[in-house]
């Protein structure tokens, strides 16, 4: 049986018309002979808008109870789109079926909010694909060794996706979204941006886990991991979109240079840690307990008087973070400061850290803008920096024209039309 896994995202369903089209994409797939499996977001901003709702009565609570009826709240918005998307593809002539992610037989584990995939039991869909539906699945959640419904986080669908059709040994994991692939930046930041026909999955992963919006880091690294190709398409208008496998960088990167995207990330804050002894180890088994994901981490050596350590991470995290370094660190003993009025721009590409001009002409040309950049780290894959949120735009702009990336991205495109 040839399994086609396809993902819409929130904004591809945010109307009644929009979910029509998702309907007969997903009829269009089914009647050409493919099995076929959706997974769908919640509609539109609903997510944000539960969340606002749960804030009226849950507050800054962090507490294991507040957080565990939060998740029970959010993975209706899911529910609803898989449901309502069900119900058109049946008026449309082909028989469908909605599943929670429960139903679904996807075993989550970890805490609610940001639970992680641990098993999945596809019997259920596997039988209702042989006997002629097309099966719907709520994404971002599933249910943990409790029977409780627990989500995966922001972009959690796209795990979701990429996660069952491992599962099912799909032929193709489709991922439609509102724009029509991956970009060399941010097309609304940058208009000279140029669509990237295909991406190395690991630089991927990069530019997922430094701002790129267009897949889930998670959902990435899942792929990297099971040697799964995606394809990002728009929902909107037809196009080849952008391929996402191993090694398909490897003919540009040596004919055009090492630095393939620009990325931004402005939903991030710079956190501060100030103590009289070091607690490095103590403040990050911490996070690491609560799977508070950080990036830039740095710290003082042990020849210095007071111990001080840095770290960048999600600005929706940062209550989350403070509550827990509240308990890391005794009042008397340290404190804690947080700035949210940054930004982190990042060079994503191959070999960087063998080539340290990268990093060297990303500062001067931030610089020579007046863009002044403070914490900087450099691996193989990505070179990142930490910059004032009013410049981001302009950083982004400015480091890709640095860069030649609109031709690079046409160089890539010609390329894989040869």
């Amino acid at each position: 049986m040839d399994i086609v896994v396809q993902k819409f995202g929130g904004s591809s369903l945010a109307s009644v018309e929009r979910i029509w089209r998702v309907a007969n994409y997903a009829a269009e797939t089914h009647r050409s002979g493919s099995a076929t499996v959706l997974v769908v977001s919640a509609r539109g901003d609903s997510t944000d808008e539960l969340l606002e709702l749960a804030g009226a009565f849950s507050g800054d609570q962090f507490s294991d109870r507040t957080t565990r009826e939060i998740d029970q709240l959010l993975v209706t918005g899911e529910v609803v789109s898989a449901a309502l998307t069900a119900m058109a593809i049946e008026r449309l002539g082909v028989p469908a079926v909605s599943l929670t992610g429960a139903q679904a037989g996807i075993e989550v584990a970890g805490k609610y909010g940001g639970g992680v995939i641990s098993s999945i039991d596809p019997k259920r869909i596997v039988e209702l694909l042989e006997a002629g539906n097309v099966v719907v699945v709520s994404g971002f959640q599933g249910t943990n060794a409790e029977g409780d419904m627990v989500t995966l986080g922001r972009g959690g669908s796209d795990t979701t996706a990429v996660a069952l059709a491992a599962a099912l040994d799909a032929s193709r994991c489709l991922i439609y979204t509102d724009v029509d692939g991956v970009y060399t930046a941010d097309p609304r930041i940058v208009p000279t941006a140029r669509p990237m026909p295909f991406v190395d999955v690991r630089l991927m992963a990069e530019m997922a886990f430094a701002g790129a919006k267009v897949l889930h880091s998670r959902a990435v690294e899942l792929a990297a991991m099971r040697g799964m190709e995606l394809q990002v398409l728009s929902s909107f208008a037809p196009g080849a979109g952008t391929r996402v496998f191993e090694g398909s960088n490897d003919a540009m990167l040596e004919s055009d240079g090492a630095v393939v995207a620009v990325t931004h990330d402005f939903d991030v804050a710079r956190v501060l840690v100030q103590a009289r002894k070091d607690l490095a180890a103590d403040i990050l088994s911490a996070l690491g307990r609560r799977s508070i994901p950080v990036d830039l981490v740095a710290r003082s050596g042990p020849s210095e008087d007071e111990f001080r350590m840095g770290f960048t991470a999600r600005l929706g995290d940062i209550p989350e973070i403070l509550a827990v370094l509240g308990e890391a660190i005794p009042e008397a003993d340290g404190q804690v400061r947080v700035d949210r009025d940054v930004a982190k721009i990042s060079l994503v590409g191959m070999g960087l850290l063998n080539r340290p001009e990268y990093a060297a002409r990303m500062i001067s040309t931030l610089a020579a803008e007046g863009i002044f950049t403070t914490w900087i780290s450099t691996s193989q894959l990505r070179v990142s920096a930490v910059i004032e949120r009013g410049h981001g735009a302009n950083a982004v702009a400015v480091l890709h024209r640095e860069f030649d990336l609109e031709r690079a991205a046409a160089a890539a495109g010609s390329m894989t039309t040869a």
